[in-house]
């Protein structure tokens, strides 16, 4: 994604808040035509994610117990947390970038 002001940074956070939600979300013109609407989609389709991934963290061992064994079930809970990790990225990169669609400015911190 191309930095908040220059050319053709708004189409290229589009794509990238499009990449983030289930495909069918391409069907809503609205969407497309409000990038912080669409980023607002983006960010409770992530943070439902985020917590699906949470519980099943915090659940899978309890209820598969006795359906895996002891390799698959640290895989599951290996998955459980990579996946946790990239949907936890992805909602500070959508917060950045609802701020710069509202015209924020980011400034490093020292």
């Amino acid at each position: 994604m191309r930095p908040p002001g220059a050319p053709d940074w708004e189409h290229t956070a589009v794509a990238w808040l499009f990449d983030l939600v289930p495909p069918d979300y391409r069907a809503h013109e609205v969407l497309r035509r409000y990038p912080v609407l669409l980023a607002r989609f983006a960010r409770d389709h992530v943070a439902a994610g985020l917590e699906a991934a949470r519980s099943g963290w915090r659940t899978v061992r309890v209820e598969l117990a006795d359906e895996l064994p002891a390799d698959a079930m640290e895989a599951a809970i290996t998955a459980y947390e990579r996946e946790g990790a990239r949907l936890a990225a992805a909602a500070r990169g959508i917060e950045a970038v609802a701020g710069a669609l509202r015209g924020e400015r980011w400034v490093p911190r020292l």
